[in-house]
């Protein structure tokens, strides 16, 4: 027996009907739906990376923030005091370009010799160089507190460059103030010393006070440690994706002016300070160009 066709018409035709408020959708729906905690693939970072999920409230950030500083500041404590019994070594190892290229000039047979106008102006000097130099014996532990405060909201890729970041950083700058100390500092002594003499009836002589001398060596030796750290700024901006070879590449030539200001602003006013401090600072940026390349290419792939 044979339906109507009126009848199969409107069978056919009938919309679907839409489910009852606070009904259970059907299982295919459920089936084919996302699951909720799973990760998108559109992650920038990847899907086998994870930040620590430990979540932490604001006062437990600061309480771990204190923590962190009262243990900065306990090493730069022991450092400083360490520097302190030391005292005399630095401020010799300090002078030793100064004593040189005094000898070498040969200043009316004169012994080289640092003054001071104050009373307190030795021992104010003395304190200044034991905390500088308590800074950067301390300098490692404070770079690890400063990582292992930021690490918990990093990824697992980017946590395995605590011990890289902490051994370069201390490497670069260490290196840098020696390389200063050993080359740049000479040449500036031999030359702005080179300038005293008799200048008509005039004996214009160097008369150098230790507060003086300690702010001109520690100025220079900050600046070539600091300007040392450069590959570690392109390493984690190129981890970021702030910068690639390619920019650095294209700015190069710029870079060069650059290099060239900077050492004019930071070193004793004669060129050949400049040069040491302006080439090797382009020596850095072209590792730094070659560092960029490594994680684009680890990027990309």
């Amino acid at each position: 027996m044979t339906e109507p066709s009126g009848a199969r018409t409107a069978t056919t035709d009938a919309p679907p009907q839409e489910p009852l408020p606070g009904a259970a959708p059907p299982a295919a729906a459920q089936a084919n739906a996302p699951a909720s905690g799973a990760k998108s693939n559109g992650s920038p970072r990847g899907d086998d990376e994870e930040v620590d999920e430990s979540a932490m409230t604001l006062w437990e950030h600061l309480a771990e923030l204190r923590t962190r500083i009262i243990r900065m500041g306990l090493a730069f404590l022991v450092g400083a005091i360490v520097a302190w019994m030391f005292r005399k070594e630095v401020l010799t190892w300090l002078t030793d370009p100064f004593v040189e290229a005094w000898k070498q000039l040969n200043i009316d047979g004169k012994p080289p010799s640092l003054g001071f106008l104050s009373p307190a102006d030795l021992f104010l000097s003395y304190v200044r160089l034991a905390a500088l130099s308590g800074l950067v014996f301390a300098l490692p532990i404070i770079l690890y507190q400063i990582w292992a405060f930021v690490a918990p909201g990093l990824y697992s890729r980017e946590k395995r460059f605590a011990a890289p970041f902490v051994i370069s950083s201390c490497v670069l700058f260490a290196g840098g103030a020696l390389f200063g100390r050993q080359f740049a500092f000479p040449a500036a002594f031999l030359y702005l010393l080179g300038f005293q003499g008799q200048v008509g009836e005039l004996d214009v002589q160097a008369m150098l006070t230790i507060p003086e001398y300690l702010s001109f060596v520690m100025h220079l030796l900050l600046a070539f440690g600091f300007i040392a750290e450069l590959p570690v700024l392109v390493f984690f901006l190129s981890i970021a994706g702030i910068v690639t070879h390619k920019h650095l590449i294209k700015f190069f030539r710029y870079f060069i002016v650059v290099a060239f200001v900077i050492a004019a602003i930071v070193t004793p006013p004669d060129p050949l300070s400049q040069l040491l401090l302006a080439v090797p600072l382009c020596l850095l940026y072209g590792l730094s160009i070659g560092i960029a390349f490594i994680f684009s290419r680890r990027r990309e792939a």
